[in-house]
């Protein structure tokens, strides 16, 4: 386990409970939201394991991303015996997190309604492809309900739509699941009830259009692809170097103008009627933009960042993810930790991207083998050791050895 901070722990969560009934990305990335906040995340995979575990290719990593800071149950909630199991475990718990298709939660009798009456308290969260309506009982990926939802054609060419680099629907879908458990919680002070939370796939991409489907209001225009549309900024685009290398400049604001233009020798564009305002440099990309081109293609890439940082211009390199782990200021800010994983191999990976007074939130648990946690939590909830035992010989439950 990664050691925390000198300074108290930092674990705002601490004392809520939460069961995670969870596979891929969706609902363990909104466990892991609530366990590095601090809160007691119980992971339940079947006795073999969640088979995210087992994911080759581009799907490797899922697992180990988002499973840190959990506890690992393994039990059979295919069987009568471990759905009693499940239940007995639900009714200390606070929140509920499933991402599975939908009824199969009803089929194993863990649906809403049936655990409302024994654990009214508990806030249940339900991670979907959609929210009810007609197409709730569709299945779906993050691909699909970018297709669907505009973002792939906002990222690709106009003949040719896109997925994202990254699951942004299946991450940001957890993340607003665990903003409304959290607001739940705060209201169960106040009303002693829980809620039962619903969180999809595709109703966060339209929220993600939000801004696009304004634009098509306001102006009666249709949404142009980032690949090709023109930009609302005089100067917002990926330049070559010297060396080979490319940096995305932004010069947008007077003072970034005006400071562009005198440390790089072009004061008389500050008297150029072309462009005298904003608007106006937009009005003349068409020449101004293969000037700028110009001037930083004399620049190697590290001495053209550099001038950037002294003059206060935004500015990017192009990176891979793998350049993240060199990155200065990731690891001057403790934004990456160091983790084994289940094999015993170890990883660094991002924290989230938060601090509170200064801190980040700290590794407590590393990834868990499968029922690594599986005696300790059946202890904590009153299962005798002969009950353990029992489960464990039946196949129900996968239980690490008693230790003498």
């Amino acid at each position: 386990m990664s050691s925390a901070s000198d300074k108290t722990p930092l674990r705002p969560l601490e004392g809520v409970r939460v069961v995670e009934f969870s596979q891929m990305v969706m609902g363990p990335s909104c466990g892991l939201i609530l366990a590095d906040l601090g809160a007691d995340v119980i992971k339940v995979e079947p006795p073999k394991g969640d088979r995210t575990r087992a994911f080759k290719g581009p799907a490797s990593g899922f697992f180990n991303t988002y499973c840190r800071n959990k506890r690992s149950i393994a039990l059979d909630t295919s069987a009568p015996r471990g759905q009693q199991v499940a239940r007995r475990l639900l009714e200390g718990c606070d929140v509920l997190i499933e991402n599975f298709r939908p009824g199969l939660m009803k089929r194993i009798g863990l649906d809403y309604e049936t655990v409302a009456t024994f654990a009214p308290r508990l806030v249940y969260c339900s991670l979907k492809g959609y929210l009810p309506g007609p197409y709730e009982n569709r299945l779906a990926l993050d691909e699909v309900v970018q297709m669907m939802g505009g973002l792939a054609y906002m990222t690709g060419l106009p003949d040719r739509p896109m997925r994202a680099g990254a699951s942004v629907n299946d991450i940001m879908g957890g993340m607003f699941g665990a903003i409304a458990i959290q607001a739940a919680l705060a209201e169960r002070q106040r009303t002693g009830r829980g809620r039962y939370i619903q969180s999809a796939l595709y109703e966060n991409n339209v929220f993600l259009m939000a801004q696009a489907m304004m634009y098509e209001t306001v102006t009666g225009e249709p949404s142009t692809p980032y690949s090709v549309k023109q930009s609302p900024w005089p100067v917002y685009d990926l330049f070559d170097t010297r060396d080979g290398s490319k940096l995305f400049v932004t010069i947008v604001g007077e003072e970034q103008w005006q400071a562009f233009c005198r440390a790089f020798d072009r004061e008389s564009w500050l008297s150029d009627p072309r462009f005298i305002t904003s608007q106006d440099r937009v009005d003349h990309r068409d020449w101004l933009i293969p000037e700028i081109a110009r001037i930083f293609a004399r620049w190697d890439k590290s001495a053209l960042a550099q001038k950037l940082d002294q003059l206060d211009l935004p500015y990017a390199p192009v990176n891979k993810p793998g350049d993240l782990f060199d990155d200065p200021h990731l690891n001057a800010s403790g934004g990456l930790i160091d983790i084994e994983l289940p094999d015993g191999s170890h990883a660094r990976t991002p924290l989230l991207p938060v601090s509170m007074d200064g801190q980040r939130l700290p590794n407590r648990y590393d990834p868990p083998k499968v029922g690594e946690h599986t005696r300790d939590v059946l202890t904590e909830i009153g299962c005798t050791p002969q009950e353990i035992a029992e489960l464990a010989a039946t196949g129900i439950a996968t239980a690490k050895p008693e230790t003498a």
